[in-house]
């Protein structure tokens, strides 16, 4: 994992000479690569070019006044030693169709950046992994580290040392006290709050408003202010991941 480097020198109109932007292709036509494109264009040193998409899905030339192209034709368009790729996907499946998509395009030899808003507050020794997309107003602590495809909506608290693992989906207003650890392919919504010293197994939906106050097993439901839990195959658990994320 790497820390969110460069982020104030790629800002447009920061310093006297705009320097160079790096080429950027999104995968994804949807409302995540829709804000993707924002961000990037608006708080990063990088510069967007193009959209790409699963070849059944690619029925016009162009998307965002940009090229859109079929992502088989990616490495002859836009080769991986020229540009950098940013797969932008929501948490459909529990993250697990962005997973697909990012392991994927890595395998077609495509850097994944990560993006870091510049309108939040975090410190040096931040370690962020690739294809992270992290909007504003977080509160990051000290020690944190953050895996690989990991979505951060705006407005959390982060507490120190805590690790967020790889394709993880936290929504807005989540506090996250010191000391936690979460896993995969989890998701964490609005308002839920999880206490200090508690690990979060793989795989966990954390409803909205939820309270977590002790550690929770892989593939579980937590619902509530009491932070019920419940297991994987239970009725609750079956129907919460169907409902929410079509599985």
């Amino acid at each position: 994992m790497n820390g969110p480097k460069g982020l104030e020198a790629g800002r447009p109109g920061t310093g006297p000479e705009k320097p160079m932007r790096k080429k950027l292709v999104i995968f994804g036509t949807g409302e995540m690569a829709e804000m993707a494109h924002y961000y990037f264009t608006h708080d990063s040193p990088y510069e967007v070019i193009a959209f790409a998409a699963d070849d059944a899905y690619v029925e016009q030339p162009s998307f965002k006044g940009l090229p859109l192209v079929p992502v088989s034709q990616m490495p002859g368009r836009y080769p991986p030693g020229e540009v950098e790729a940013h797969v932008a996907l929501s948490y459909k499946k529990m993250n697990r169709t962005r997973d697909e998509k990012y392991h994927h395009v890595k395998r077609m030899g495509y850097s994944l950046a990560s993006f870091v808003c510049t309108k939040s507050a975090f410190w040096p020794d931040l370690q962020v992994g690739d294809n992270c997309f992290i909007l504003e107003n977080q509160t990051i602590q000290p020690t944190v580290k953050i895996g690989s495809d990991v979505i951060i909506w705006s407005g959390n608290h982060l507490g120190h040392r805590g690790i967020i693992g790889d394709h993880t989906y936290i929504s807005s207003h989540v506090c996250i006290a010191g000391f936690v650890t979460i896993g995969t392919h989890c998701f964490l919504g609005i308002n839920a709050t999880i206490r200090d010293f508690v690990n979060i197994g793989n795989r966990v939906f954390v409803g909205l408003g939820a309270s977590v106050v002790s550690d929770v097993p892989d593939d579980a439901v937590v619902l509530g202010s009491r932070g019920q839990i419940y297991p994987a195959e239970s009725e609750t658990a079956r129907a919460v991941r169907k409902k929410y994320m079509n599985l």
